[in-house]
């Protein structure tokens, strides 16, 4: 099919294992060498075997016209893209039609085509021996300079042109950002930021040697494999480019930035994740950091300005939407505001005249940005999917549906988070839990997904057993890949790191303190029930079992299990 791949035999493989290296990974954990991509471009080649006499377009037309008139429909179509053209131009096209879904009249031409010609295949892949005969004619449309539009977190699109074209790598593209003079970026940024690829159903990290205009290409085949969305909503997904923080750099390392810029893209970053409840906080630190954000788009606090009513009508410019309902009970369902010093708008009033008018921008964004560093889960990669719901009836556990979380990966654990009460249901460091991937058992079946298992420990009743639960989502390879490359990195600091060392890994002693901010409390609360931090087991469908691995206990479709 010329509107799919360009072709109706092999397609390209991003199930091929990735390695788990030093960067986030779309597949599953590839071997060595192997790429997403094939590095000589896509190309795509027309073959036919030792003696076969070649169909021309024409005569293929008139054998799709005598057997089936629906695919006539599709003729003018057909000539448009397999008329005899430049190699270059064919491959534009080609390239710009590869994430669009074939129409009806396509594939019917398609069908009846293979039916009647299962010799002779148009678009054919290249084989892997092929592809170091095809690199040294690469068509002229990979050679020429790109235009690409990297997308900042701080709203700012930056649009440059580059030299290396459709072949230039994500180290290529990030080392043009950091030369550009308007951004004024250190050496360093290319260590702390990378390139994503992001929409709103997959989010990706590409490695230094990653051709993102090939993952581009190939993105419609990511999202059948890794989303678990609608085909609408597949079929009209559009991904940018987008700098982002490195999900490699450690908190450490971070706190030593002092660069105004590099600092302020982190904090918008951070900014964004706090306000989309990507960072569970309680609502006194919400508060607090809307604070300190008002400060810096607002300027210092004008009574005659930041009036309540102001205020209240920009609350979600400076508040996550969870934390703007909070507090409010039934005043959300009168006609006028609540004047209540308790409201959440009159708190973030005093929390915005606190702060003192000589306090420098820069100094602003560091303790933003140091509160978010005490966050368990700050600098997470974020991964889709779904966990059984406890039954709470007999009839539930036919009719119980998934709970959709999110889960978030970072070097320190894994952390499993409910989008919609923005609370952690379970977060676990490394050294807390043992993890495994398995596939589908119905690999045929589109509703049985891969899972992530994770086992860990707990006090039940006066006695240590140990609790499994299961995460379903596509993304589990992704994420058995990240965790995989965290704890190995985790093993290779231990050899070089004393206890001492890894204890103060994470402080910050040089960072100055404000007396105007309210004191960290979320992280010192982890401990209590009602904290969102906390674990919440009674939301999660477990199994248990005993120090010998007998199951004692299950829930849900355990129940069901051997």
């Amino acid at each position: 099919s010329a509107r799919n791949q360009l072709s109706t035999g092999n397609q390209l493989s991003a199930g091929n294992q990735l390695s788990v290296g030093n960067q986030l990974l779309v597949g599953n954990q590839l071997s060595a060498g192997q790429q997403i991509y094939q590095e000589g471009g896509l190309e795509e080649t027309f073959q036919r075997d030792k003696g076969e006499v070649y169909m021309r377009v024409a005569e293929y037309n008139r054998i799709i016209s005598k057997q089936n008139q629906v695919a006539m429909d599709a003729d003018s179509d057909y000539r448009e893209y397999y008329r005899d053209r430049p190699r270059g131009e064919f491959l534009t096209r080609g390239a710009a039609l590869s994430s669009q879904n074939t129409t009806q009249p396509a594939r019917l031409a398609q069908q009846d085509y293979g039916r009647y010609n299962t010799q002779t295949r148009l678009g054919r892949n290249l084989s892997s021996e092929k592809l170091g005969q095809e690199r040294s004619r690469n068509p002229t449309i990979l050679r020429k300079k790109l235009d690409v539009c990297v997308y900042l977190m701080s709203a700012v699109a930056v649009q440059m042109e580059i030299e290396e074209g459709a072949n230039s790598t994500t180290t290529d593209i990030l080392n043009s950002l950091v030369g550009e003079e308007e951004l004024a970026l250190p050496r360093a940024g290319s260590e702390i930021l990378s390139l994503w690829m992001v929409s709103p159903l997959l989010e990706v990290q590409l490695k230094p040697h990653h051709k993102p205009f090939f993952i581009r290409r190939e993105w419609n085949h990511f999202l059948q494999r890794f989303s678990s969305a609608t085909q609408d909503k597949k079929a009209c997904d559009e991904p940018i480019l987008s700098l982002q923080r490195n999900v490699f750099v450690t908190r450490r390392e971070e706190s030593q930035i002092k660069d105004p810029k590099l600092l302020e893209l982190l904090y918008e970053e951070a900014k964004y994740n706090i306000l989309t409840g990507r960072y569970p906080c309680e609502i006194s630190d919400y508060i607090m950091l809307g604070g300190i954000q008002a400060r810096l788009e607002l300027g210092p606090y004008d009574v005659s300005i930041h009036t309540p009513a102001f205020i209240r009508q920009n609350m979600q410019r400076f508040l996550p939407a969870h934390a703007c309902r909070h507090g409010r009970g039934i005043s959300n369902w009168l006609p006028w505001p609540s004047t209540s010093k308790s409201s959440t708008e009159a708190r973030l009033i005093d929390q915005f005249k606190a702060i003192p008018n000589n306090a420098s921008p820069k100094r602003l964004v560091k303790k933003y940005l140091e509160f978010c560093w005490s966050l368990p889960y700050y600098g997470s990669a974020f991964f889709r999917g779904q966990i059984e719901t406890p039954a709470k009836s007999l009839s539930s556990l036919v009719v119980n549906e998934d709970t959709e979380v999110l889960i978030a990966i970072n070097s320190s654990g894994i952390y499993v988070l409910d989008p919609v009460t923005v609370v952690v249901l379970l977060g676990l460091k490394f050294e807390e839990l043992s993890w495994d991937y398995a596939k589908p058992s119905q690999e045929n079946n589109e509703d049985c997904l891969p899972c992530l298992f994770l086992q860990f420990c707990a006090i039940e009743n006066g006695r240590r057993v140990s609790k499994i639960l299961q995460v379903f989502s596509r993304q589990a390879v992704q994420m058995d890949a990240l965790i995989s490359g965290f704890v190995e990195d985790i093993k290779q600091r231990a050899a070089l790191y004393n206890e001492d060392n890894e204890a103060n890994i994470f402080n910050d002693n040089t960072a100055d303190t404000d007396d105007c901010l309210i004191p960290l409390t979320t992280v010192s609360r982890r401990g209590i029930p009602e904290s969102c931090l906390s674990n919440k087991l009674n939301r999660l469908t477990l199994a248990t079992f005993d120090d010998e691995g007998h199951c004692i206990g299950h829930m849900g479709s355990w129940s069901f299990s051997n």
